[in-house]
């Protein structure tokens, strides 16, 4: 799928937000537990987080310009911190209406239906979770991995409300469930922070991950036991880009054909090892000096 058909998969999530929003709604209704009710705010969040994503994505899929010669797909980090800044905001929300409920409980009403409809948007939540999982591993796609793993934690809350909406309703201790909003507000939270931490190290185009760095150098391994020499080797991740880049040592008595014909060699295997990078090699004589003198990090 091109990544412009990655938009389709907002529209499910935002399609999944307004069906959960209005089930935990009814749920909320049916009981008046404020942990239903916080189960409901944070799926407002999660409407606001896919229709910002759906934006983002369109924005993403557009093709390289002149002024922008790497393409646009760096500006899914702004969507998945935006929606870790909202995770936040409905934890504060959720605590707020807990904390009022603890020193004025009521009793819950209905409560086997409510905890049905909740048990439905949760189902309905999972689904949609997983198939974002996937596309946004297949697409490098930070957006839709982080809208996949709001999902998720909304499926963990709403368990976590369900069990203890239910010893509340079985013990009679109606405070059970103002405690229960806010032990969902305080595990929402974390999830929030973490959203806003990877897409602030995003932005700052860390290197690929371990095993793909351990990919590259074993490929270059085997020209070293040629006599070739590498040095300046570099990577990143830039959205749902990465690059590598390195300087490749040769013998100085080497053509330039020789040469050429070797980087598009190097620069073919670590294509096909790691699908999708974007490779840039120099060619430098292996026993010039000043063929030393840019190795640093710092050039």
């Amino acid at each position: 799928m091109a990544r412009t058909g990655l938009r389709n998969f907002a529209l499910l999530s935002i399609a999944a937000a307004l069906t959960t929003i209005a089930l935990k709604a009814a749920a909320w209704w049916l009981t008046g537990s404020v942990a239903l009710l916080s189960d409901a705010l944070e799926g407002t969040v999660n409407l606001t987080g896919a229709m910002v994503m759906l934006v983002v994505l369109g924005v993403a899929a557009l093709p390289p310009d002149e002024e922008h010669a790497y393409g646009y797909t760096k500006v899914e980090y702004f969507a998945s911190g935006f929606e870790g800044m909202l995770i936040l905001i409905a934890a504060i929300a959720i605590a707020v209406t807990a904390i009022e409920r603890l020193f004025t409980p009521r009793p819950l009403e209905q409560v086997g239906m409510g905890l049905a409809i909740s048990a439905l948007a949760s189902i309905i939540n999972y689904t949609v979770a997983r198939q974002l999982f996937k596309a946004g591993g297949e697409h490098r796609s930070i957006a839709l991995e982080a809208d996949a793993q709001h999902l998720m934690t909304d499926v963990w809350t709403s368990a976590g409300v369900i069990v203890g909406i239910a010893a509340a309703a079985f013990t009679g201790w109606q405070i059970l469930d103002p405690l229960v909003a806010l032990a969902v507000a305080a595990h929402i939270v974390w999830t929030g922070v973490e959203l806003m931490r990877r897409s602030f190290r995003g932005l700052l185009d860390q290197a690929l991950p371990e095993q793909e760095r351990v990919t590259v150098e074993q490929i270059l391994t085997g020209y070293r036991a040629q006599g070739i020499g590498f040095h300046a080797i570099r990577t990143r991740q830039a959205g749902a880009r990465s690059f590598v880049s390195l300087h490749v040592l040769v013998p100085d008595e080497w053509t330039v054909a020789q040469g050429h014909a070797l980087l598009e060699k190097i620069e073919g295997e670590i294509r096909t090892a790691l699908p999708g990078v974007h490779v840039f090699t120099h060619l430098e004589p292996r026993d010039q000096p000043d063929s030393y003198h840019d190795i640093e990090l710092d050039r």
